[in-house]
């Protein structure tokens, strides 16, 4: 088995935390993203979206993180990570749909006009232009121009900023009601939410259920249950301290006109 990833991406997190629930330990291979790595022919002839992870397993090429966790259940179904309950199993679908039904591009426009826009601009313009280029989907290296270049001010950001705050409100009215996102058992609805909320934690947006006034101390409980359990090494043992750095200084640096974006809405 081998699992082409990055330290850092959230998707590659999910998958690296399902494979350490099944204590799964594939040959790594990191891609650095910020040198186009997954942009080259070699990896591309194993995604052609040239987008991180990919895993291949007995010869066999899975892509998409939500599609792979979920093919890691299939092969390798101790422990399970998806609810006995037929009612459970739904709602664990509906929460690992919700990333690929527009919530992780939002996401990623968000951590990318508060932090990552810097990382590509220090490069300077013929850096900034090569990364672009190696983009495949045209419409997607539009909309990535636009967002290093205004950050914030970017059309769609401020829906975006939104959106990833609607999604922590959903899981902590859900997880007011349950242990945790599926009903008493951790599953992958959880492995799949909590990179995103590590990602939030890191760029100091903490405060998004910290604050008391917010009403989401359930999402604090939970985030520690998550952190007790071993696999979350597959998030902490990765973790970049330039990456992390970067996004606690523009995080704080945006704090004011973020809470005024979720104000507004």
């Amino acid at each position: 088995m081998d699992l082409y990833h990055n330290n850092m991406s959230t998707c590659a997190q999910k998958v690296r935390l399902v494979l350490a629930e099944k204590d799964l330990r594939p040959v790594e291979h990191h891609l650095n993203l910020r040198a186009a790595e997954q942009n080259t022919p070699e990896y591309l002839r194993l995604n052609p979206k040239g987008v991180v992870p990919t895993l291949v397993d007995h010869g066999q090429v899975i892509v998409e993180s939500t599609v792979i966790c979920e093919y890691l259940d299939d092969a390798y179904p101790q422990p399970s990570l998806r609810p006995a309950d037929p009612l459970q199993r739904a709602r664990m679908r509906w929460w690992t749909l919700l990333p690929d039904a527009g919530l992780h591009p939002a996401i990623g426009a968000t951590c990318f006009a508060v932090a990552f826009r810097h990382q590509v601009l220090a490069h300077g313009p013929e850096a900034t232009a090569k990364y672009l280029a190696g983009r495949p989907d045209p419409v997607q290296r539009e909309r990535l121009r636009v967002v290093i270049e205004q950050g914030l001010d970017a059309p769609g950001v401020e829906q975006s900023v939104r959106q990833y705050d609607g999604f922590v409100a959903q899981m902590a009215r859900q997880l007011d009601r349950t242990t945790w996102l599926a009903g008493e058992t951790c599953s992958l609805a959880d492995l799949m939410a909590l990179p995103y909320i590590v990602r939030l934690e890191h760029l100091s947006y903490d405060w998004w259920w910290t604050d008391a006034s917010r009403g989401r101390g359930s999402v604090s409980a939970w985030l520690q249950r998550c952190r007790s359990r071993p696999s979350y090494r597959a998030i902490a043992d990765y973790l970049d301290a330039s990456y992390l750095e970067l996004m606690a200084r523009t995080g704080a640096a945006e704090r004011t006109r973020v809470a005024a974006m979720l104000a507004a809405g």
